[in-house]
């Protein structure tokens, strides 16, 4: 049998990338809080000069791009690990519900990308916790699938935000709009914090046990 393939370096260049979500989840929260004020002091009937105007849109332009950017990196690098990590579980087990391909292709079908990653996290920890511990390699490990929910819901709840977002940036032409529309990304910002901790959580709960994948001998797999 295949030996489980290493994914160490993977966890860790995944969780590195989120933290720096997290740390752009921060900035562009307080960024928001200027620009709300601004936009504030404008519905006010305050004087405001433009190159003050100026400096706030290049700020927010330069974070939204830099957020864009390490957004896309950031999720190449999660499922370059969830698709290592779901391989390595199949090497192990003689049934899973999904193909090794569903672990990278399920995040890009509508409809499906809503559900289907849940499930395969989900049964990535479930059967690998079963496994170990039918091993007796799991005896002193709790790989919970508690979080996993509030995660998932953050994930979609987060998307659900940015789609109105998106809607509403190329919309927005009055100030009030303007100010709705910050209020929502601010929002975001502050769900984008709890999740990024939970992913990096998900991430490194997994990646805790999987070395010990490699311990199990060949006979010793799960029948699903």
């Amino acid at each position: 049998m295949e030996d489980v393939r290493p994914n160490e370096q993977r966890a860790k260049n995944a969780v590195a990338l989120i933290w720096v979500i997290l740390a752009l989840e921060i900035i562009s929260l307080i960024s928001g809080y200027f620009q709300y004020k601004l936009l504030q002091s404008a519905a006010n009937g305050e004087d405001i000069s433009i190159h003050t105007v100026n400096a706030n849109d290049t700020r927010e332009q330069i974070i939204g791009i830099l957020y864009l950017v390490m957004s896309i990196i950031s999720a190449v690098t999660f499922i370059q690990w969830f698709r290592r990590a779901y391989y390595n579980l199949h090497l192990k087990t003689d049934y899973l519900s999904y193909t090794e391909g569903w672990a990278a292709g399920s995040w890009f079908v509508p409809i499906i990308c809503l559900y289907r990653p849940y499930q395969i996290m989900k049964e990535l920890y479930r059967e690998t916790n079963d496994l170990l511990t039918g091993s007796g390699l799991g005896f002193n490990q709790n790989l919970t699938t508690s979080f996993l929910g509030w995660w998932w819901a953050l994930w979609i709840i987060s998307n659900l935000i940015g789609q109105f977002i998106l809607r509403a940036s190329f919309q927005a032409e009055t100030i009030d709009e303007l100010m709705s529309s910050t209020v929502a990304s601010m929002i975001s910002n502050v769900i984008g914090i709890p999740l990024a901790l939970l992913a990096i959580k998900v991430i490194k709960g997994y990646s805790h046990v999987e070395p010990l994948l490699r311990e199990i001998k060949d006979g010793e797999t799960i029948n699903g």
